[in-house]
């Protein structure tokens, strides 16, 4: 029996997805959504990694009404709701986590006041604190991304004071007792120490006030600095301080996809 030859592997039939004859051709509603080029998006649909409610479809002449069919790329979400916004933000130290204006000091508003779009802050820093947060329209997100279920997990960069121990992360995991109970940490590791100071990473889920100062401060390290450098699969990167950024689409459903959505 002569060798099979090697080669792509022919294509299943095409699932009954469902289809809006008035409707936009799915392609475009990817390419509109910010998923991808339209020639991109046809190259998606015809691998089988688009869905409609549910069910696959390679049928590039796919027509879908995308304000009442649920389109899935890779199993992630697409928002085709085009007046939906989410914006990172670096919050600097010193500002406010509130959209209220206030006459003392910086607040969250002053970021979003040339948006068109009636923007709210998900969680909240500290105002020492600096780093990633996002601003958004986008109700069930932002639920999603506040409710203690979701348990995103958030990663902090904090300059400490002193000289941190290596068994400091075995403790930290597996839990310190605080005034408002006991806590714990992901993930922790020592990224740098010069003395007098050490640099830590440090990741949890928990939503408590203060927590990464807490903990620190419980471990005998006060903090002098704190950023949060990713939340879920978003990471701040290099976006600099007072600086915001649109979160695409794909970045969008990884987050909703994190939260639970």
């Amino acid at each position: 029996m002569p060798p099979r030859r090697a080669g792509r592997r022919p294509l299943p039939a095409a699932s009954a997805a469902p289809h809006d004859p008035d409707g936009v051709r799915l392609q475009k509603v990817l390419a509109d959504a910010g998923v991808a080029s339209r020639r991109a998006a046809e190259a998606m649909i015809l691998d089988g990694r688009v869905s409609v409610d549910g069910v696959a479809t390679r049928q590039l002449g796919t027509r879908v009404d995308p304000a009442r069919r649920r389109i899935e790329v890779d199993g992630l979400l697409v928002e085709t709701d085009a007046a939906k916004l989410t914006l990172a933000l670096h919050k600097p130290a010193g500002v406010v986590s509130t959209m209220e204006p206030a006459t003392d000091r910086p607040t969250l508003a002053e970021y979003a006041a040339r948006r068109p779009e009636r923007l709210f802050h998900v969680g909240r820093l500290d105002v020492d604190t600096e780093g990633l947060i996002f601003l958004t329209n986008d109700g069930p997100l932002a639920n999603a991304l506040a409710h203690p279920s979701a348990e995103v997990p958030k990663t902090y960069l904090a300059t400490v004071e002193g000289r941190v121990a290596h068994s400091a992360g075995t403790r930290l995991k597996r839990g310190v007792e605080l005034e408002d109970g006991p806590a714990r940490v992901d993930e922790f590791r020592i990224v740098d120490s010069i003395p007098g100071f050490s640099q830590v990473e440090v990741t949890l889920h928990s939503g408590r006030n203060r927590i990464v100062r807490r903990l620190m401060e419980e471990l005998g390290h006060p903090v002098t600095r704190l950023v949060r450098v990713q939340i879920g699969p978003i990471a701040l990167g290099d976006l600099r301080a007072g600086r915001t950024r649109v979160l695409s689409a794909p970045e969008v459903a990884s987050l909703k996809k994190a939260a639970g959505l």
